[in-house]
């Protein structure tokens, strides 16, 4: 056991290290563990996850650690003697902190047992499917989950130290979405596009490669990079297959999960009142970092209004995994469309468009009428169209229906909803 332990004892330096960093408080909360209730933080690797629970748990009292990113630690056999170094080194703690946890075999047995025994656990995961499969098998009823995705605008924001007016938050929007939220080339301005790409190659072939044991790694990462190039558009398992060169659309679906489950890509489905219709339509995708486009989208040129449609999905997104919405797109049979449908238990209650720029009468046409006929179909009245800059609340019609519309800038509606 004696890697083992210099593995830890290795793990316990970077950790004192660690809390010598510059930390910025993040939009999230982590509760008081006065239960025995397990916390568990999901989201992307390096997003901040570990920085974050670190964080809380220093002001709290002393804690254990363990990162199961190492291979030295997964090796073991015998989690009891592993245990035991932990405790020595760290004095017995009754809090633990067990990183990308979904590395270790058999961890959620791990989780329970450690749980029934008395200590309070945190523990961090980057594949959101695992974790929620075997919490929900293993773990149900004796968990709280939460989700950490790479900076917000709002914290993008704060991370300036400086008050904004209007038109410099539009400047600001757009350095963000050109470089994404992810903390460390934020906080340590290290090369963003090199530290990406690097990022998006470990998430590839560490996350889901090995994970998977998928025989041609090239394959997946160029429907990655197919579809970073894409985001904001619609796909289908058939198309992407003819793409990849796969014999098989069931194989490309389940590459996509892949990706979607290491938190590198996530999709939209289309709206449908028939759950068959919403199974089986076109799906919508999205980067989980507006970063992951301009460091690997095989394009030339970003279309700036896809970067922006990006930034409300994310947002949105992360609204999703915390269970206080449900998000899809719409499109009617002449191919008219709403980025996205907001529901809330049984009803819809918002319709939004995002338009970079609104000038244009015919842009500013198609956008209106499109939300009129998602308003009249599925009987919603709060539309919002996000831009650039233009705001103001007008009234508009179609065909004898009238309808309110806020025209709102894309910048002012992150930071004035990032409480909800």
């Amino acid at each position: 056991m004696n890697g083992i332990r210099d593995a830890l004892l290795l793990q316990k330096r970077e950790l004192e290290k660690y809390f010598k960093e510059a930390y910025m408080e993040r939009d999230e909360k982590l509760a008081p563990a006065k239960d025995d209730l397990i916390r568990v933080i999901i989201g992307p690797r390096r997003a901040g996850k570990s920085f974050f629970v670190m964080h809380a748990l220093k002001i709290k009292g002393k804690f254990g650690y363990a990162n199961f990113d190492d291979e030295q630690l997964i090796k073991t056999d015998n989690f009891d003697e592993l245990l035991a170094i932990i405790d020595s080194l760290y004095g017995r703690p009754e809090t633990l902190l067990l990183d990308e946890i979904q590395n270790l075999e058999n961890w959620e047995l791990i989780a329970n047992r450690l749980q029934r025994q008395g200590r309070k656990l945190f523990i961090t995961g980057s594949n959101s499917n695992l974790l929620s499969r075997e919490l929900a098998t293993h773990l149900t009823g004796r968990h709280l989950q939460i989700t950490v995705f790479p900076f917000s605008f709002k914290e993008f924001i704060k991370l300036q130290k400086e008050e904004l007016t209007g038109p410099e938050n539009c400047t600001k929007l757009f350095e963000y979405a050109a470089n994404g939220g992810y903390p460390e080339p934020l906080v340590k301005s290290i090369d963003r596009k090199n530290y990406l790409s690097t990022l998006f190659s470990s998430i590839i072939y560490k996350d889901i490669v090995k994970r998977y044991g998928i025989r041609k790694p090239q394959a997946i990462e160029d429907l990655a990079e197919f579809l970073l190039s894409n985001v904001g558009n619609e796909y289908s398992y058939q198309r992407l297959s003819e793409f990849t060169k796969s014999r098989s659309p069931h194989t490309t679906q389940k590459y996509v999960g892949y990706l979607e489950e290491a938190f590198l890509l996530f999709s939209l489905r289309r709206f449908s009142y028939k759950t068959r219709e919403q199974l089986t339509a076109n799906k919508k995708i999205y980067a989980i970092d507006t970063g992951f486009i301009s460091a690997k989208s095989t394009k030339s040129t970003q279309d700036i209004g896809k970067l922006y449609e990006n930034i409300a999905a994310i947002y949105l997104k992360k609204k999703e995994t915390e269970g206080k919405i449900q998000l899809f797109f719409w499109k009617n049979a002449q191919q008219e469309e709403v980025d996205f449908v907001i529901k809330k238990g049984a009803k819809i209650t918002s319709l939004i468009q995002t338009c970079y720029d609104i000038s244009g009468p015919d842009t500013k046409k198609r956008e209106v009428r499109a939300l009129i006929k998602a308003k009249q179909e599925l009987k919603c009245s709060n539309l919002i169209i996000l831009t650039n800059a233009y705001e103001n609340e007008e009234e508009a019609e179609w065909y004898g229906d009238r309808a309110k519309i806020k025209f709102m800038p894309l910048w002012k509606w992150l930071l004035e909803n990032s409480s909800e």
